[in-house]
């Protein structure tokens, strides 16, 4: 593994599963008490190809047997019972499982004296609140893959502005970009403020596939985050796309036309929710008049501030593509009117116009 300016050397991944037996059976620990709304969990539950539901019951040929443990999907009553397989864990008695960290990870060197940012439980004999630095860094090591879900586990996000008095980060500032997991794996972004349903779900088979030794390791860009849905801009999937061609911008948000104007910069954002859609195939922000601000990026917000704002280059490029776009515009109208015409043979008269000729040969 080769490590970077805070980047990771896909090359070095494994390109098959290796030759191994899978895993019949796994658990997932799902900690969500980063610095984090819960946004990634509630959106989780919306995925729809395959659900949730579909996973922990089953359902999913080839997969091993499932068990989720989320605090807002757990069956348990909470308190140390929703606990247990996370203590478990720690002691060494849980194996395989995979560790999925929601929300971004504070620091906790920069306290002075008692205190903390945020915390999972308390530990046993002091009562004290356990932080969730001291879970992930007990988890972690031995967990066979580790998955931050969201982009304040992935990239700091929100939490992680300029500004912020936490020190907040994403997983792989904490843990280290060139980490790897029991499973050779190296931690797996996905962003998304709130992910995308099945833009996790689609990466979380993946990774069972290879956990039960059916499937190479997902394929990840130099920002760790899966390539088949990372891999192109917003831009190249928006339904709005043909207006920035043609030089033909929205002046307001009314407008169904190309938003680079009023403050989207999905030319330049790796996401794929214009293709996707949002649940069930339907949205993705540009789709249905919402500006892209950047949210699957790791320089968000920061970067993509003041949201409404024309991005930096906006400016320069509608200037460049307008006078092409504008002549493209007219030329493609002209044809456009060409061939909003029906042939002129097209009629109820009594003589045949169409050049059928019954003697004619070649």
């Amino acid at each position: 593994m080769t490590v970077e300016s805070g980047t990771q050397d896909v090359s070095a991944q494994p390109s098959r599963a290796e030759a191994r037996d899978g895993f019949d059976e796994i658990n997932i620990l799902w900690i969500s008490e980063g610095m984090s709304c819960d946004g990634d969990t509630v959106s989780f539950t919306a995925a729809g190809q395959p659900a949730v539901e579909d996973l922990v019951q089953g359902l999913i040929p080839g997969l091993p047997k499932v068990n989720l443990h989320n605090k807002v999907l757990s069956p348990s009553l909470g308190g140390e019972e929703f606990l247990a397989p996370f203590r478990a864990a720690v002691r060494g008695e849980m194996s395989p499982f995979i560790l999925v960290i929601e929300g971004s990870i504070p620091n906790q060197n920069i306290i002075e004296g008692d205190g903390y940012w945020t915390s999972f439980g308390n530990d046993p004999e002091t009562g004290e609140p356990l932080t969730l630095n001291w879970w992930i860094d007990r988890l972690a090591p031995q967990a066979w893959a580790v998955v931050a879900a969201g982009t304040c586990a992935t990239f700091g996000g929100i939490h992680a502005m300029a500004g912020n008095p936490t020190g907040s980060m994403g997983l792989a500032d904490y843990l280290g970009w060139d980490f790897t997991s029991q499973g050779a794996l190296p931690i797996v972004n996905v962003p998304g403020c709130p992910i995308q349903p099945e833009n996790f779900m689609e990466t979380l088979v993946w990774v069972l596939y290879h956990a039960a030794g059916a499937a190479p390791p997902p394929p990840l860009d130099h920002m760790l985050r899966p390539q088949w849905l990372f891999g192109k801009t917003v831009h190249e999937g928006c339904d709005r796309a043909a207006y920035y061609e043609q030089g033909d911008f929205a002046k307001d948000y009314n407008s169904p036309k190309c938003q680079v104007k009023v403050g989207c910069w999905g030319p330049v954002v790796n996401c794929n929710v214009p293709k996707h859609g949002w649940m069930s195939g339907i949205g993705g922000c540009p789709n249905v008049g919402g500006v892209c601000i950047g949210c699957t990026m790791p320089g968000f917000p920061d970067a993509f501030m003041p949201f409404m704002d024309e991005p930096t280059g906006g400016a320069m490029s509608a200037t460049l593509i307008r006078p092409y776009g504008a002549l493209v515009r007219r030329l493609r109208g002209i044809t456009n009117v060409a061939l909003n015409r029906e042939p002129k043979w097209h009629h109820n008269e009594p003589e045949l116009t169409s050049g059928y000729d019954p003697y004619w040969r070649p």
